[in-house]
């Protein structure tokens, strides 16, 4: 059974008349006819009572009618979807993102595609980058949004913004000073860091390595779940921490932590797509908001904002010892 086929029996049975649904149809009276008779010869049922040249509907056909009706009607209510779904003026896109990125830079995306297409729901759920990246190769998420890179065959990176992690203190402590900092500086003290699979934990890892310091090294007092944690623990003197600039802005400029001398390089901020998953147009949509704002990354105007966060202007980094 095909939809044209009861297509033409509900054509038929409304018109109780071959020739008049062969015209509303723009078919010829023999295709009908053929239609017709194959529909029942497949199902070995009778649809209609002919009579005389015509034909009239008998207690089968009455009976399917409603069904084919119904089907049809789904059919087009399923077409009326795709049309819809296809010029985004209804449906979903899961999103993942990292806590900084969900906290911090991911909103206003979020609100510029909701003004364009406010009928497509956004689904967003936040963790840490690995479970991010698991959400994208399992199809839980479309778009996933972490710091840092991965290295997953199926995983295709886009970079797509960015921010540098700054090393935050109790006002109290010696590193609120202003005095620039060494990388032996940093092995001296008590830390407080997210946990493994952050991508704020990893970015400071591998700017620590790069630098010619040893993560391992370093003395980690807690390691607790999320960048607010964090920030309570080193403002009740728990130790020092490194985290996104972002995350440290409100902080800093309400004199509740201060900012060390010592700058970390910047970071990127990544797309995941699965590589051989579907693309739909909501997801491309929202990739496309996106690039509007990319290319401010590194302007004057950001630079700028760094230096009030950092309460300086931004110096080179010193190399570890």
């Amino acid at each position: 059974m095909t939809l044209e086929q009861l297509r033409i029996f509900v054509a038929v049975a409304e018109r109780q008349h071959v020739t008049a649904a062969a015209r509303a149809l723009n078919l010829t009276q023999s295709a009908v006819s053929n239609a017709l008779a194959a529909l029942e010869e497949r199902h070995a049922i009778h649809l209609f009572d002919r009579v005389g040249r015509g034909v009239v509907l008998n207690e089968n056909g009455r009976v399917f009618l409603g069904e084919a009706q119904a089907v049809l009607a789904r059919a087009r209510l399923a077409e009326t979807t795709l049309a819809d779904l296809g010029g985004l003026r209804r449906g979903r896109l899961a999103v993942f993102a990292s806590q900084t990125i969900a906290g911090y830079w991911l909103p206003e995306q979020l609100v510029r595609f909701h003004e364009r297409h406010p009928a497509v729901e956004l689904d967003v759920q936040v963790g840490n980058t690995r479970e991010v990246a698991q959400a994208v190769l399992d199809g839980a998420a479309e778009l996933g949004f972490v710091e840092g890179e991965l290295d997953h065959p199926l995983l295709e990176q886009q970079d797509v913004g960015q921010d540098r992690l700054v090393i935050l203190v109790h006002p109290s402590h010696a590193w609120a000073n202003g005095k620039r900092l060494l990388g032996h500086d940093l092995s001296l003290a008590v830390w407080v860091m997210r946990e493994q699979g952050s991508g704020t934990r990893s970015s400071l890892e591998a700017a620590l390595t790069a630098a010619g310091c040893d993560p391992s090294a370093l003395l980690v007092a807690m390691t607790l779940p999320s960048n607010e944690a964090v920030l309570s623990a080193v403002q009740a003197g728990a130790g020092v921490t490194a985290l996104s600039e972002h995350v440290a802005r409100s902080a800093l400029a309400a004199g509740q932590l201060a900012a060390a001398r010592y700058k970390l390089p910047e970071r990127r901020f990544h797309m995941l797509r699965h590589r051989d998953r579907y693309s739909s147009r909501a997801a491309d949509a929202l990739v496309a908001a996106i690039g509007e704002t990319e290319n401010q990354a590194g302007s004057p105007d950001l630079e700028r904002e760094r230096s009030l966060v950092q309460g300086r202007p931004v110096r080179s980094r010193t190399p570890c010892d």
